[in-house]
């Protein structure tokens, strides 16, 4: 399997770094070739061009244990014996994100079918989204490695957690956005930094944009382009959380939304790494992904039977998931076929009523990401996809109300009356029960 081909962009940071500045990480590994380059600003391997991950001293982590990182605070730095961050990570400012509630959500499992079903609720994060997990392990490596500059391209959620963890460090954060994006998120972004800088065309334009950039400019972090492989981490504290919340155990079945496919590959990495460290105990589990159809060039290769990702150009209210050239595409495919899941799509319409399937059944008003992964939960159920006797978690991973727009013309008021019972009565709104 080859990885998509990317630019290597200069790395400006400095690479010297403290001892234990990464924990136990020892080095950035290639995910195709296994070549190994030293910590530092690095996001390609440069024997072959295929994606670096962190790499770490598993002798060392082999130690950790429950108890330890249940004596954690209760934030993703409980499991700092995992991540690429110092022991010391939490006296340095951040905005401390991370173990949100594991809901059992008995009422939409009714509605959709299934026997068992838990929504992991990262809606409820400093900034209302689960970027928050993986801008803190980016913030911690950019310290480290002396950034002076805290940056990001993104398609709204990064660029709230980048500009908030910025303000909260005290280090000059400039974020850049596709010009077209939701109203709520750039007024959510630019509370927090005067540098919110608004870019004409798509988010894979604006992704050049930033690898340019970082090649360019002396000093500069861009989370998930030279600092990618730190902030990638930060996810695998969602299949963390999954785990312990349920009592140190797997889930059968998990849906989560793809954008570039980081977050799903990084839930089933941490779930790999509880099994190694015996933190929970071996089974299967299945991982499906979810798009968008106005941007799935994922599940288009799924269901055609083929590695190939051909990019699109994103055409959907689901602008948190619109990214046309998917840097962790293909291994989102792999891991979905290997795990027995799948990859489906469904259209701007259904994930709306998505939207609406949360809300009014558990009380969480999620973003068109959530309802995209709602959406297609129900259809996995319908088309026999997944299993609906076995337990499932579906991931929110963000709020509502950074995306009124999306259905803001579905609902409102079911009346308007004047101020009488009489009134109120004609509207047979009493009697509905």
């Amino acid at each position: 399997m080859s990885a998509p081909a990317v630019e290597l962009a200069d790395q400006k940071p400095r690479t010297t770094h403290r001892p234990g500045a990464f924990g136990h990480a020892r080095a950035l590994v290639c995910r195709e070739c296994g070549h190994e380059v030293e910590l530092g600003p690095s996001y390609a391997c440069p024997e072959c061009f295929g994606p670096l991950e962190v790499g770490y001293d598993e002798e060392a982590r082999a130690r950790v244990t429950r108890a330890q990182i249940q004596a954690g605070p209760p934030n993703i730095w409980r499991y700092k014996a995992l991540l690429p961050v110092p022991d010391d990570i939490e006296s340095s400012p951040n905005t401390e994100p991370g173990f949100t509630r594991l809901l059992r959500a008995d009422n939409l499992g009714r509605t959709l079918g299934i026997d068992t079903l838990w929504v992991k609720d990262d809606s409820t994060n400093p900034t209302n989204s689960f970027k928050d997990r993986v801008v803190a392990c980016a913030l911690s490596a950019a310290r480290e490695l002396g950034a002076t500059t805290f940056a990001c391209p993104s398609t709204g959620n990064l660029a709230n957690a980048v500009a908030a963890a910025g303000a909260r460090a005290g280090i000059k954060t400039v974020v850049f956005i596709p010009a077209d994006l939701e109203k709520p998120k750039q007024v959510n972004s630019a509370v927090y930094t005067d540098s919110l800088v608004a870019v004409n065309g798509t988010y894979d334009d604006v992704n050049r944009l930033a690898s340019e950039i970082a090649g360019e400019e002396e000093g500069w972090a861009f989370v998930n382009v030279n600092v990618r492989p730190f902030y990638a981490e930060g996810s695998k504290t969602l299949g963390f959380e999954i785990a312990e919340q349920l009592g140190w155990r797997l889930p059968d079945q998990v849906v989560i939304p793809v954008a570039s496919g980081s977050q799903l590959t990084k839930v089933d990495k941490a779930f790999q790494e509880l099994i190694k460290l015996g933190l929970v105990e071996e089974k299967p589990y299945k991982i499906f992904g979810a798009q968008a159809t106005g941007c799935s060039p994922v599940s288009a290769a799924y269901k055609a039977g083929t590695d190939a990702i051909r990019p699109v150009k994103p055409d959907t209210i689901a602008k948190s998931l619109a990214i046309g050239n998917p840097a962790d595409g293909i291994y989102v495919l792999d891991i979905c076929r290997r795990s027995g899941g799948a990859v489906e799509d469904v259209t701007d319409d259904e994930v709306r009523q998505g939207i609406l399937l949360l809300a009014r059944n558990e009380g969480i008003f999620t973003e068109t990401a959530g309802g995209t992964t709602v959406a297609v939960t129900k259809k996995l159920v319908e088309t026999g996809q997944l299993d609906p006797t076995l337990e499932t978690v579906v991931i929110n991973t963000g709020m509502g109300l950074k995306t009124l727009d999306a259905i803001a013309d579905q609902v409102g008021p079911a009346a308007t009356i004047d101020p009488s019972y009489t009134a109120f009565s004609a509207t047979g709104i009493g009697a509905r029960d």
